[in-house]
């Protein structure tokens, strides 16, 4: 696995639902915003995948609950990278407080989209590997 990668985010308070903590939708939001920093940071550019034929898709999102967000709270999410052999990967996330408090775990399950055949590439490692100027931040 990756060393994670890490984006600061304060909660909005339009982002916060009727109890006054973070709505679940939100979460996703965080964990793809520090996914395509991520991306960012390694230079893939959204530009740069659908150029080349390809696109990231998530597969399945598990989503654990630890402690409540309130709006104004400072929060780290991270986001790293776990390679296996086949056409899918993992990216373990955590949603970090300032206090080091855990307030959520997201573990999400990945591919790499061939736009044309409409199918997942056998190695995504490579697509990645062959576009990031900086592959050591996937753990490449």
């Amino acid at each position: 696995m990756s060393e994670p990668y890490s984006v600061p985010v304060t909660v909005r308070g339009y982002e916060t639902d009727v109890q006054g903590h973070l709505n679940q939708s939100v979460y996703i939001n965080y964990a793809e915003h520090a996914r395509w920093s991520l991306l960012k940071a390694a230079g893939i550019t959204q530009a740069g995948l659908i150029g080349s034929g390809v696109g990231p898709v998530a597969l399945e999102t598990t989503i654990r609950y630890r402690r409540e967000l309130l709006a104004g709270d400072e929060v780290e999410v991270t986001c790293a990278f776990e390679w296996g052999e086949g056409k899918t990967f993992r990216i373990q996330q955590t949603i970090l407080k300032k206090d080091g408090t855990v307030a959520a775990e997201i573990t999400a399950v990945g591919g790499i989209m061939d736009l044309k055949e409409r199918r997942l590439v056998a190695q995504p490692v490579e697509v990645f590997k062959e576009l990031a100027a900086d592959p050591g931040l996937f753990g490449l």
